[in-house]
């Protein structure tokens, strides 16, 4: 995690590259998926997330901290004890997780798992980009950048 210097002559990572450099590995996300519901003290995040190793998830923590994913209160001053929440950029990561976590739905890996739907209808949901200012559903050919992945 954390910025990465590019060799001379090379191409500057993507947009996908420079988020996965923040946050690409299955532990960190994992930890973001932890915190969704709220606030969270270590033994609560390590009993939510099974088969990781409490020294993993300190140094997760730490970096998704350092990176400003990941918020940490103290709510014990001696011994030094701490709560984890997401910060307002955390939130906007939880946004991406969530179509990926729906995206892994679909596609059958998640056994026992549903797209996420309309609780309305039972319609499943689509995601689409949206412009706020001319309220208006965006297409990938209606953007600006070169390329979105």
């Amino acid at each position: 995690m954390g910025s990465v210097k590019q060799p001379a002559g090379t191409e500057p990572p993507s947009a996908l590259g420079l988020a996965l450099e923040r946050v690409g590995d299955r532990w960190s996300l994992l930890v973001v998926e932890a915190l969704l519901d709220g606030p969270r003290r270590f033994s609560d995040l390590a009993g939510a997330l099974p088969g990781i190793a409490p020294n993993i998830l300190a140094d997760r923590l730490r970096r998704l901290e350092r990176e400003g994913i990941v918020r940490a209160t103290p709510y014990s001053r001696r011994p030094l004890r701490l709560d984890y929440a997401l910060s307002a950029e955390g939130r906007d990561l939880a946004s991406a997780l969530r179509l990926l976590a729906d995206w892994g739905a679909r596609r059958g890996r998640a056994a026992g798992h549903e797209p996420l739907s309309h609780a309305a209808c039972g319609t499943p949901l689509e995601a689409r980009w949206y412009c706020p200012t001319c309220g208006l559903p965006v297409t990938d050919e209606e953007t600006t950048a070169e390329r979105l992945v």
